[in-house]
């Protein structure tokens, strides 16, 4: 892989901006150039822009290596310089997955590059040659999430390794519900595919989306680009702080991530007892999409007695679909309780 010729000129050849923390990361009696105020400790100074411990702590965890790692603002920012670094606007376009996560054509919508589509099929399994054949000389990204947004199922490792090694663009898996699969994550290829972005997140199974932290991970050149295009200090002192002790638990975080693997199948198995329900897809995800008889109605109905789920009937393939995210143990038998009254007025 050339990443050269995949990064857009400009990036290629910018100079990024250089903060004081940047320049300076030993120890020091005094820190006076950066225009801080003296007092309010120790947030009163800028955080570490590379977010060095913690991206420690993690590479340990996810065995990989610290240069291998991008903190952004949530995955959203991790999707966005993804556009920045490697499509020309109004030249370039990517390639997707349908139906799956919405913020990759919105984000191709903000950068002014085109959006393509290849469509699983019917039991939302991944097409490579389909996915393939969408590609032309300009694409320079496919997006390929897995477990998938919003069909809830993940795809063979070794067949996305299929593709990036087919395709001679960058590759960007997004596995923000992995830890709720059975199925393994395209971590353990980072070294063996230079093409390979792999996303994870804090917002799923780490149980903190309030806190807007994803993670890239990737070869080193890979990185460095992300690292040259992001703003100084997006990761701000209180978020790293807040990582690095949730990554002290991460034993509690595995029970409670097999808790709702549990409470997913059995609130599948309720599911299909109703008989407005016509379908109950497979999931590795922290969620179920459901076929029903009448998505519309059933959404309005639940709505009206305060239980918000995702209504997706109107995303391709998806039609007649409402998608319920696994909750405590109360909510899940709420939940059940409600549309059984449904399924008794029908």
């Amino acid at each position: 892989m050339n990443l050269q010729q995949l990064t857009r000129s400009n990036i290629w050849h910018l100079k990024p901006y250089s903060s004081a923390r940047n320049e300076f990361t030993g120890n020091a009696q005094i820190f006076i150039d950066a225009n801080e105020s003296p007092f309010n400790e120790p947030y009163n100074r800028y955080p570490d822009p590379m977010q060095r411990q913690l991206k420690s702590k993690i590479a340990e965890a996810k065995g990989v290596q610290p240069q291998q790692i991008f903190l952004g603002v949530g995955s959203d920012e991790c999707i966005d310089l993804a556009y920045r670094i490697f499509c020309e606007p109004a030249i370039d376009n990517v390639v997707a997955i349908s139906p799956t996560y919405g913020m990759y054509e919105v984000c191709a919508d903000i950068n002014n590059v085109e959006y393509r589509t290849a469509s699983l099929n019917e039991n939302f399994d991944l097409d490579t040659t389909r996915l393939l054949d969408a590609c032309d000389e300009h694409t320079k990204i496919i997006w390929i999430c897995s477990p998938n947004n919003p069909t809830g199922n993940a795809f063979p490792p070794e067949a996305i390794a299929e593709v990036c090694r087919r395709f001679a663009g960058i590759v960007v898996v997004d596995e923000a519900y992995i830890s709720f699969s059975e199925k393994g994550s395209m971590l353990q290829y980072i070294d063996e595919l230079p093409n390979l972005i792999v996303l994870q997140t804090f917002s799923k199974a780490l149980a903190s989306a309030a806190v807007r932290l994803g993670m890239a991970f990737a070869g080193s050149g890979i990185i460095d680009l992300y690292n040259k295009v992001k703003y100084p200090y997006n990761i701000n002192l209180l978020t790293q702080r807040y990582a690095l002790d949730l990554l002290d638990h991460l034993s509690e975080i595995t029970d409670e991530v097999a808790q709702l693997v549990a409470a997913r199948h059995v609130l599948a198995d309720e599911l299909r007892q109703l008989r407005f329900v016509q379908r109950v897809y497979r999931s590795d995800a922290n969620f179920l999409l459901v076929r029903v008889d009448d998505a519309d109605r059933l959404y309005d109905w639940l709505l009206a007695r305060g239980i918000v789920v995702r209504n997706r009937n109107r995303v391709p393939q998806c039609n007649g679909c409402l998608r319920f995210t696994i909750g405590s143990n109360e909510e899940n038998q709420l939940l059940i309780k409600t549309l059984k009254e449904y399924d008794c007025q029908e």
